[in-house]
């Protein structure tokens, strides 16, 4: 029997298992990927999310990579997404991560006279736990679980690479990164500062991705139910 399952080890999931280590509170987090997601450029941080990380113990790390914005005043840098994961899943036990456990279903059920929450995998594999959060994004199963509204197509899509974004673009160059590239220098970006330009023009369009810009309506959260007996969800992001 598990304490805690955390579904998803994106930078909620692995944050929700580092605050619970610090409470004396042992997490199994399950990722439905094979490692880390790097996917994603930089974060710009700002001081909330700063004392957040101070709180877990990490900020140090973080600090001596990334140098902040200015010399004095509210803290504020920008961090690689990859080395913020990396970063927090230092913090955690050995195999408190464990990789490709696709979530299939949940269920609670009364045992021993308490509410327990049953997760299966893909692979077959069922896991009793405590408690389940989910951290598992916009296309949540667990949110869809608790029955949170489903999410919908901004009509936008969202650059991941560069800072810019458009409506019904990727699809109709057919995912081909040369013809991307050439649409924002020729015209999304055209009268962006020169420094930008040039970034973009020798960037490696081999790390550029691109998905639909996903929201959840606010009153679906704000008037959702996020917990369900010993089931919730840490985050219910806008984007995929």
């Amino acid at each position: 029997m598990e304490e805690v399952v955390i579904v998803g080890a994106g930078i909620a999931g692995l944050a929700t298992a580092v605050a619970l280590k610090k409470v004396g509170v042992q997490a199994l987090v399950l990722e439905r990927a094979e490692g880390l997601r790097a996917t994603g450029a930089a974060l710009g941080l700002f001081p909330n999310a700063w004392h957040a990380l101070d709180a877990l113990g990490v900020s140090d790390k973080l600090n001596s990579l990334y140098a902040p914005f200015f010399k004095s005043g509210d803290e504020q840098r920008v961090v690689h997404r990859k080395v913020l994961l990396q970063v927090l899943a230092e913090e955690l036990p050995p195999n408190t991560i464990r990789f490709s456990s696709k979530l299939t279903s949940i269920e609670t059920q009364v045992e021993q006279g308490s509410s327990i929450c049953i997760v299966a995998l893909e692979d077959g594999t069922i896991i009793k736990s405590k408690v389940v959060i989910g951290c598992d994004g916009v296309h949540s199963r667990i949110a869809r679980w608790l029955g949170l509204g489903s999410p919908v197509d901004s009509g936008g899509l969202r650059f991941v690479g560069w800072p810019c974004t458009h409506k019904a673009m990727g699809a109709d160059m057919g995912g081909d990164p040369n013809l991307l590239l050439r649409e924002v220098v020729d015209n999304l970006a055209k009268d962006f500062p020169a420094l930008y330009l040039d970034i973009v023009g020798h960037s490696d369009l081999s790390t550029l991705t691109w998905a639909p810009l996903m929201f959840r309506y606010p009153w679906d959260v704000v008037l959702g139910n996020l917990t369900r007996k010993n089931v919730t969800v840490a985050e219910t992001r806008c984007t995929p």
